[in-house]
């Protein structure tokens, strides 16, 4: 796994015989601050702090920013924060590199006009069609004071986490098994918009080098017994009602046969994804390799299930994190090979390294509707009515809200804090139901769980518009809970053998699609959503710009919206704004 670096730039006046040597102190305080803020608050996906390199010294003259670049480009950098309290030479000490999201941090101190060189550094990247993230304190600070105030804190957190992200992605793969799902627009993947925006390739295997694998033993057979006593302990016990008809309902024989099929596939679908020494030791040297993905999805449906197990089980499992192996990362992986649905949960993953849930934005339920068939309210958060968000058979485990914070809170975390008993809370909640034949006519197993509530959670989805190009939709709301009643006389309405999450996103009465929560469903753009822990609206604003993607839909307060100064120079309106930058800048990789 790679960890691109965050590259911290202390410039300087370049005046040499007083001015320079008085600021050389002072300058390198502030970048060694940045540095131990980024590395103590942000982390890699495997849980390792996010690494910064300083610039050997500091940079006054462009001799200095040529050698911080080269260095930059030895080390792995994959984003800059130029920082400073004084006047630099502007378009000399600014960092060049195109591929580099680029924020620079002026000091809002009076003793040196740091500010003015904030200002002349962003006037030099939008002349040269560099777009940078411009840091400047509210408050005055004095000179002699070298903490990092918190506002600006919260934007070098949120750019550098953006940045990370970006760099992330670059040179991985999405990785196609299968095709096109049912006509879902999500899974005709589109090789332009992962290579152009998201710096990726893209890799695609037919599903029947599942069944190669499978009939001609290219797995882990160790691994294999112990994904199997695993399931054996955690996941059968756990296997809920048949809702099939009697003449659809599989024999206890053929369920087990089911149960051997589906730990196998999920063995060889990880090793495509990510390749497995294990096979090049039993000879199979071109298999042990993997496609490098980064993000994959599965069409499944309807070839694949027509006849073979349904990749449910694998979704669930890949998608959650943790397996028989313990605890890891997750991997985002599509239900039905929506493409677009997973560059969601891959954007919100590498933002939050947490699991993302997958779902069919399926119904709304007004406060009117809830009564009129339960004879019941809506109370609480969700009294302004909910979103059904239902997966057909596969959602992480974590999905289940039932990890805790210290006081018993539902959570999502990241996979290095989760603990034992967060793992086997989410096991114990999710029951394996024998899946609906008039659906899955090859059967397997789907998983099956009610959502713990009250968690806040963002629904984001990815959308490509012809002639426009890609759009981000992000709705800000919370998971919550509703009277038992509520929910089984709803839930029974669409499936009950698949996971429900309900979901109602935070109205705001300014905007036209947040009004009510119909006009937020109304407004959705597609038949899927992305549902992640937590409020990161502002975070995927941020992440969107870097990677030239607008915003086509949120509920995120503007005074946190954080995008290039650049984007200033488009008009007053700021989706407007966005609109017009991403289209005059264009994808990173064009």
């Amino acid at each position: 796994m790679k960890h691109p670096k965050i590259g911290i730039r202390p410039t300087i006046d370049g005046r040499q015989g007083g001015v320079r040597e008085s600021l050389e102190d002072k300058t390198m305080a502030l970048a060694h601050a940045v540095s131990n803020l980024i590395s103590k608050n942000l982390y890699y996906r495997d849980g390792t702090p996010v690494e910064c390199i300083i610039a050997d010294g500091t940079i006054g003259r462009v001799a200095e920013s040529a050698a911080c670049a080269d260095k930059f480009e030895h080390v792995g950098v994959g984003g800059t924060i130029t920082v400073t309290s004084c006047w630099c030479y502007g378009s000399e000490t600014i960092d060049m590199n195109p591929y580099w999201p680029k924020a620079v941090w002026g000091f809002n101190g009076t003793e040196r006009p740091g500010a003015v060189y904030l200002a002349c550094a962003l006037a030099a990247y939008a002349q040269k069609g560099l777009p940078a993230y411009g840091i400047y304190g509210h408050n005055v600070q004095d000179l002699d004071d070298n903490t990092i105030p918190t506002d600006v804190a919260e934007k070098i957190l949120r750019f550098a986490k953006a940045a990370v992200a970006v760099a992330e992605m670059r040179g991985e793969s999405y990785l196609s098994i299968g095709s096109v799902t049912m006509g879902i627009a999500g899974s005709m993947v589109d090789n332009d918009f992962f290579q152009t925006y998201l710096g990726m390739r893209n890799e695609n295997v037919d599903e029947v080098e599942i069944l190669r694998r499978m009939d001609e033993g290219i797995y882990d057979h160790d691994e294999y017994k112990k994904a199997m006593t695993w399931v054996e302990k955690y996941c059968k016990p756990n296997e809920g009602w048949d809702k099939n008809r009697p003449e659809k309902t599989k024999t206890r024989e053929q369920k087990e046969a089911d149960w051997d099929f589906i730990v196998k596939m999920t063995l060889i679908v990880k090793d495509l994804m990510h390749g497995n020494p294990k096979l090049l030791d039993m000879g199979f040297k071109e298999e042990s390799l993997g496609h490098n993905a980064l993000a994959a999805g599965f069409q499944g449906q309807r070839q694949w299930t027509d006849w073979k197990p349904n990749g449910d089980f694998t979704e669930a499992i890949l998608n959650t994190s943790f397996d028989w192996n313990g605890l890891r990362e997750a991997y985002p992986f599509a239900t039905e090979n929506d493409s677009l649905n997973c560059t969601a949960m891959l954007l919100a993953h590498l933002i939050t390294n947490q699991a993302q849930i997958f779902s069919d934005v399926r119904t709304y339920w007004s406060p009117k509707a809830v009564k009129r068939v339960t004879g019941k309210e809506l109370t609480g958060i969700a009294a302004n009515g909910i979103i059904h968000l239902i997966n057909s058979g596969a959602t992480t485990l974590d999905g289940t809200g039932q990890s805790s914070d210290a006081n018993g809170n539902p959570v999502m975390k990241k996979f290095w804090e989760m603990t034992d008993d967060d793992v086997k809370g989410c096991l114990k909640a999710t029951s394996w139901m024998p899946a609906d034949r008039d659906y899955f006519r090859g059967g397997g197993f789907s998983s099956h769980f009610l959502t713990r509530g009250e968690m806040p959670a963002t629904m984001m989805r990815v959308n490509i518009i012809k002639g426009l190009g890609p759009v981000l939709q992000i709705a800000e709301g919370w998971i919550v809970n509703i009277d038992p009643e509520i929910h089984q006389i709803l839930d029974k309405r669409t499936d009950p053998t698949w996971p429900t999450t309900w979901f109602t996103p935070r109205l705001d009465p300014a905007k036209d699609a947040f009004k009510d929560v119909y006009s937020v469903m109304n407004n959705w753009g597609a038949n899927h959503g992305a549902i992640t822990y937590g409020h990161i609206g502002a975070d995927m604003i941020t992440l969107a710009s870097m990677l030239r993607i607008p915003v086509c839909l949120h509920n995120v307060k503007e005074s946190d919206i954080f995008r290039p100064a650049a984007w200033n120079a488009f008009g007053m309106d700021k989706e407007g704004q966005d609109y017009r930058a991403c289209a005059n800048y264009g994808p990173i990789y064009k």
